[in-house]
């Protein structure tokens, strides 16, 4: 009776992970400001766009597993 649980409680891990582009971005502003980097910056800048290229490093190494295989990945 109760099968509904687990197959809930696994979409709800696999959706905690997933992220839009806007919340990303706040993310990544938050790390850089973490850091000490004040926003309209050359360093906050530099800071944003070192965990971009990062971030494409790892998809493009294979580091980045795709829970969905088949499906279309749109790097931004």
């Amino acid at each position: 009776m109760r099968l509904w649980v687990l197959p809930a409680l696994a979409l709800t891990v696999l959706l905690a992970g997933c992220m839009s582009p806007q919340e990303r971005k706040a993310a990544d502003e938050e790390r850089c400001r973490s850091y000490g980097f004040k926003r309209k910056n050359d360093a906050f800048a530099q800071c944003m766009q070192r965990i971009d290229m990062a971030r494409r490093a790892r998809m493009n190494t294979g580091a980045y597993v795709d829970p969905f295989p088949g499906t279309v990945i749109v790097v931004d």
